[in-house]
């Protein structure tokens, strides 16, 4: 007999002979002349009910059938009297895949804190809360590649391994095969022309200059793979190692390039509501009571544009004290962004031309000479969600640039004949 995942059982549309389901046990309760047990295989938020009755064949499964227990179940799917599920399957057959001692198994309530959840990784996805994020993940994943695609960009593998820093991008990890200790355990100095690749190589920062060369070759490109940073710093917005995405475009400017950033991300978030509904509910009712607020905030209309030095007046004159001095020339900080977002004009924002003193070297020099055609996204609650600019396309500026930041042109050869050969303005 096939399996049948959970999902589909519960959205059957009429009462089945016999399925076979396959599961892990949430809960178990035992009652005179019954047993009821809670079945779920990860396929989706609920769990469907499983009667086994004690004069059954099934019953002699019962017996290490306890929580967190994997267990195969045959028999009729049927409609269940009890409230709030339409079917549950009376159990002909019962069978212990694999058990789970109920004096360790650490998930026997129904809610544990975050941190001790943090204790027991490798488990906390079968929780309620986890596998909703991972399914939502998921589904995330999916919409990106679906929306690029139908929009005739080409998905570019970046390397992961790379010998360029993407200037600015942030620290990076150091690759080596060479020996870190002598014998004797003391350090030494490092020879990279004896390592794996002859010289330096690090974990990727960003995919980003690799995919401007595929962008001037496919048009529009994007990445969207693992990217690390060792920046020692233990806040929420940091993280060692995440996925990135990094559409590269040819023949496009600033402006549609906030185009794009936009419409992104309210595809992402229309797409998750349409497909994870109950999956986001959870998060709605017991982890941020007002995420649907705030995503039909993000859906409700067009975002503000607001340039960099406008971006300023506003944080100065608004009377408000800040941890960090606001200033031209000054980054924004998170405090800063969501003021403008959340107290000022109460939805997304997106700044741009920023100070060319504080953006790397390959943003487009504007004609004030002051700023570059650099952009972030901001939404309420979080902040910075994208950041991107128009590239500098002229070579003579951009070497100039480099030079400015007191750059080593060598490395970056290829980079600067992308402006020899065939230069357009792009952006990403």
């Amino acid at each position: 007999m096939t399996r049948t995942r959970v999902r589909e059982a519960l959205r059957a549309e009429a009462p089945l002979d016999s399925i076979l389901v396959k599961g892990w046990v949430r809960t178990r309760r035992d009652s005179k002349g019954f047993s009821f047990l809670e079945l779920n295989d990860g396929s989706c938020l609920k769990n469907l009910q499983i009667i086994v009755e004690e004069a059954s064949k099934a019953a002699a499964g019962l017996a290490q059938a306890g929580t967190g227990a994997a267990v195969e179940v045959t028999g009729p799917l049927v409609e269940s009297p009890g409230q709030g599920q339409r079917w549950e399957v009376r159990a002909e057959t019962l069978n212990l895949i694999g058990p789970a001692d109920q004096t360790a198994y650490p998930l026997q309530k129904k809610r544990h804190s975050d941190e001790f959840l943090r204790t027991i990784a490798h488990l906390r996805p079968r929780t309620n809360k986890y596998g909703a994020l991972f399914r939502i993940r998921s589904e995330s994943a999916f919409a990106i590649h679906n929306y690029f695609r139908e929009k005739g960009y080409f998905y570019f593998h970046a390397p992961i391994i790379t010998g360029s820093d993407c200037e600015g991008a942030g620290d990076m990890f150091r690759v080596t095969c060479l020996p870190l200790l002598h014998k004797d355990k003391k350090p030494f100095h490092l020879n990279l022309e004896e390592d794996f690749f002859g010289k330096e190589a690090n974990l990727t920062v960003s995919g980003q200059l690799e995919a401007e060369a595929f962008a001037h070759a496919l048009g529009g490109v994007y990445t969207f793979g693992p990217t690390f940073r060792s920046e020692n710093s233990n806040t929420p917005r940091h993280a060692a190692e995440f996925w990135m995405i990094e559409p590269e475009v040819a023949f496009a400017d600033l402006d549609e390039n906030m185009d794009l950033g936009e419409d992104l991300t309210k595809a992402l978030i229309r797409h998750v509501m349409d497909n994870c509904a109950e999956d986001l509910e959870l998060f709605a009712r017991f982890v941020d009571k007002d995420l649907m607020a705030t995503l039909e905030n993000i859906l409700a209309g067009p975002f503000v544009r607001l340039p960099y030095r406008e971006a300023v007046d506003i944080l100065a004159g608004s009377g408000r004290k800040f941890e960090f001095e606001v200033s031209f020339g000054a980054d924004l900080q998170t405090e800063h962004e969501r003021f403008l977002t959340e107290e000022h004009f109460k939805r997304p924002v997106i700044v741009f031309d920023y100070p060319k003193t504080i953006k790397p070297f390959y943003m487009r020099l504007n004609d004030d000479n002051e700023t570059v055609a650099a952009m972030d996204l901001l939404v309420p609650r979080v902040g910075e969600l994208i950041g991107g600019s128009q590239r500098e396309e002229r070579l003579e500026v951009l070497e100039r640039r480099m030079e400015e930041c007191g750059m080593d042109r060598a490395p970056y050869w290829w980079y600067l004949d992308l402006r020899r050969f065939g230069t357009t303005p792009h952006s990403g």
